[in-house]
């Protein structure tokens, strides 16, 4: 695996474009958000995308979102309400995963059982300038131990998936919690989570 450790306001051009190039390749990255660190590839990658779900297969329930680099994205891969878009355009960027209805180009892997799916726009210049110059959403789940347990500590993580990743950006220890979870696919929202995220909004 390689690693490579960016600045986090000034972050070194030649190191995002070699990540970059490893998910235009089809490869699996490690990536700081603006939460926890993201485990990703091109969602349109079969291969990657089964690359993951085997490094993530510990029998936790686990949702895999992705991200997308702005609002007029989310609408080509997620059905997407008046009042869900009203929430998402106050809120995001910002550290929360929205589930709506998914679209038919979404892979079905990425599907709940009642076929949503999980979206996020960090508030996080690396990741999103990533999803833009790739041109499509990129996985993002946490990393953790088989426990389940988040792991922050970049070197703790390099160590775990050093064999199982391509590439790591690292940015040092991440903020501890991840996310927080709103389900918009219907019309009563729903917390599923208390992250990151303020979720007052939705009490």
């Amino acid at each position: 695996m390689e690693y490579f450790e960016l600045h986090p306001e000034n972050p070194q051009l030649r190191y995002l474009n070699k990540a970059l190039k490893v998910l235009q390749d089809g490869g699996v990255i490690i990536y700081p958000t603006d939460t926890v660190y993201g485990i990703g590839c091109d969602i349109f990658n079969k291969q990657a995308l089964q690359r993951i779900f085997d490094i993530k297969n510990d029998g936790v329930t686990k949702l895999f979102s992705f991200v997308c680099s702005d609002l007029k994205d989310i609408s080509k891969y997620a059905r997407v309400s008046d009042y869900a878009y009203k929430v998402m355009k106050k809120l995001l960027p910002g550290p929360y995963t929205f589930i709506l209805p998914a679209a038919k180009q979404v892979p079905k892997k990425l599907w709940t059982k009642r076929k949503t799916v999980g979206i996020r726009i960090p508030k996080h210049a690396i990741t999103l300038k990533l999803v833009a110059e790739l041109g499509n959403p990129i996985v993002s789940t946490s990393t953790t131990n088989r426990k389940g347990e988040l792991i922050l500590d970049p070197l703790e993580i390099k160590n775990i998936f050093h064999n199982k990743i391509d590439l790591m950006i690292s940015q040092g220890p991440l903020g501890g919690k991840p996310s927080s979870i709103v389900d918009l696919s219907t019309d009563t929202p729903e917390i599923v989570r208390v992250g990151a995220g303020d979720v007052s909004l939705f009490l």
